[in-house]
């Protein structure tokens, strides 16, 4: 008898701390406390939250679907073109809905994993993008396409190793800015090392080539130096360092130049009919889409006029078939994705989570940036760049590793909300 008052006291008592702990937390008295978190602290186990961000999942789900629908209304005129004479009309949909469902299996597998494997494994997974970006380039076993080598035919999809090398250098700078963090004041200590790991992907990125996804791997790496606290100078002195690297490889080749003079001025003769076709076709699907657009499938652009209208240049049949309503849309729920990501990183940093946090404002910096220079070259802001939109563009690999990267962004959820709440991860 005594021992059950006894067992019945020290469960009340605990119970009692985690009311007050909860309280602590901004709770009010006449909130309620989950009984399954009351189960799990008094029984000494680590606690199991169901919770997850669930706008996030939702909004990452409107994209996914608002992404496929576009991709199908973009592509369902391409087999009348000679080049994709056998296919079929929902060719393009169902490869990107097959797309989806492996990145919707991979994605419940990724989140699952905690976040202490990915810091541990974070060298090898940037080893193993290195090492497929050097398959890439050897003859026989990377495809090329329109003069460029970027994939590795898998069957199911063509497999992009650059998609994951952006992946793979937000884990391998997290956890290198976690292993710096006593000597980040020391340039060549910090931040040497990381230069020449970005220096290797550069190169094997340059002669795929592939500017924009080296871009995209630089910004991600160059954000998460700076958020890790790098010194303000040396910070700088990178930032001139790729600024002028970029100035240098456009100074150097003929066809760059003649992008940036094709971007300049888009309506010249000298370029409307060459490198300037694409963007010059994109003003005109946003013009005709207006406020309210033309009506979803009614775009004339994606006939045969607007070149990869179902990848780089999605948002200009949104602009024609959604008009403006359709991209401000699209353009907040990117804003909206963005800055929940960083939320969850500034969280995780606050809970002293530094790998956890540096790696989601990581992913921040891929989905936002990506998705604003994709934006930007569609709407004339920004040069010419074969860049998919996140999450809504056809390609297959993009899809996949977008997944995988925000299913890790919401583990990082998970286990920000098991620690907030007494559990451990």
């Amino acid at each position: 008898m005594s021992s059950a008052i006894t067992a019945s006291t020290s469960m009340f008592a605990t119970l009692r701390a985690r009311v007050a702990a909860l309280l602590g937390n901004g709770a009010k008295s006449g909130d309620a406390v989950p009984v399954r978190d009351w189960i799990s602290v008094s029984s000494g186990q680590p606690a199991r939250l169901l919770g997850f961000d669930q706008p996030l999942v939702w909004c990452i789900v409107l994209l996914l679907a608002l992404g496929a629908v576009m991709v199908y209304s973009a592509s369902v005129a391409l087999p009348d073109s000679p080049r994709f004479a056998r296919y079929s009309p929902t060719h393009f949909l169902i490869r990107h809905l097959l797309s989806i469902a492996l990145a919707f299996v991979a994605a419940l597998v990724a989140v699952q994993i905690p976040m202490s494997f990915w810091e541990k494994h974070a060298p090898w997974v940037f080893v193993g993008a290195i090492l497929l970006l050097v398959v890439v380039l050897i003859p026989g076993l990377g495809k090329g396409v329109n003069g460029a080598r970027r994939w590795i035919p898998l069957g199911l999809m063509n497999f992009q190793p650059s998609e994951l090398a952006k992946l793979a250098i937000a884990l391998y700078a997290a956890g290198y800015m976690v292993r710096k963090m006593e000597i980040k004041e020391k340039f060549v200590r910090a931040v040497a090392p990381m230069a020449v790991a970005l220096a290797i992907i550069g190169v094997l990125l340059l002669a795929e080539p592939d500017m924009g996804a080296f871009m995209v791997i630089a910004a991600i790496a160059m954000g998460i130096l700076f958020l890790g606290g790098v010194n303000g100078r040396m910070f700088l002195l990178i930032t001139a360092v790729l600024v002028g690297a970029f100035v240098l490889m456009i100074s150097f080749s003929e066809w760059r130049r003649e992008r940036i003079f094709a971007y300049l001025n888009p309506w010249d003769e000298k370029y409307t009919l060459g490198k300037a076709y694409q963007l010059s076709h994109s003003l005109i699907a946003f013009g005709r889409g207006e406020i309210f657009g033309q009506g979803l499938g009614s775009s004339v652009e994606k006939l045969y006029y607007l070149p990869e209208a179902h990848t780089d240049f999605l948002l200009a049949v949104i602009g024609e078939e959604l008009g403006f309503i359709g991209v401000a849309a699209v353009i907040f729920a990117f804003f909206w994705l963005t800055r929940r990501i960083f939320h969850i990183g500034r969280q995780a940093i606050a809970l002293d989570r530094v790998f956890a946090g540096l790696y989601a404002q990581g992913i921040g910096i891929w989905m936002g940036g990506q998705a604003f220079i994709n934006m930007g070259v569609n709407l004339g802001v920004l040069p010419t760049k074969g860049l998919t939109l996140p999450l809504m563009s056809y390609g297959g690999s993009a899809i996949l590793l977008n997944a995988i990267a925000l299913a890790i962004v919401l583990r990082v959820d998970i286990e920000n909300r098991q620690l907030m709440r007494g559990g451990r991860t």
